[in-house]
């Protein structure tokens, strides 16, 4: 794995956490704490847990792909992977908008849906690119799934 594209895509993931984490600041927090939530919500301390492991995952694991099918003479797979790559960040990003800052919990439910089927899709490529090295990458989508299942039940306690 060369440094500069390891560099590139910790940026880009370190880019997605401050991005979504702006949305989810703590003027946020009293809405927040008035949701219902399940049973199965995990204490709040987990995610600031989590996500740094999950982001680290992506940057390393992509960085890796990205290298590898470059090797290989893959360009166009380079490409597709980079912008698959980008589109899933952008999700993620975005799912905090929609859910803290616009606090329209359906359309993050779609988000989250979004997310964990683009997550499945990049470690699919990762797994694709490089065999069982990709596949560091599968809590990603794992944990995207549980949180779409966690939104979407958050959305459905809190229809009016």
């Amino acid at each position: 794995m060369r440094p500069i594209t390891l560099a590139k895509t910790a940026t880009a993931a370190l880019t997605t956490a401050l991005v979504g984490g702006m949305a989810s600041r703590p003027a946020q927090s009293a809405w927040y704490e008035s949701l219902r939530k399940p049973s199965f919500q995990p204490p709040r301390q987990a995610f600031p847990i989590v996500w740094p492991i999950l982001y680290a995952g992506i940057a390393v694991v992509s960085a890796r792909t990205i290298d590898r099918l470059r090797a290989e003479g893959k360009d166009d797979e380079t490409r597709v992977y980079t912008v698959a790559l980008a589109g899933n960040l952008a999700v993620n990003a975005a799912w905090s908008w929609v859910f803290f800052s616009r606090r329209q919990l359906g359309a993050a439910a779609v988000t989250a849906a979004a997310l964990t089927a683009s997550s499945a899709d990049l470690t699919r490529r990762a797994v694709q690119a490089q065999g069982a090295p990709g596949a560091v990458l599968t809590p990603y989508p794992l944990w995207c799934a549980f949180a779409t299942a966690l939104s979407t039940r958050i959305w459905m306690l809190n229809r009016k």
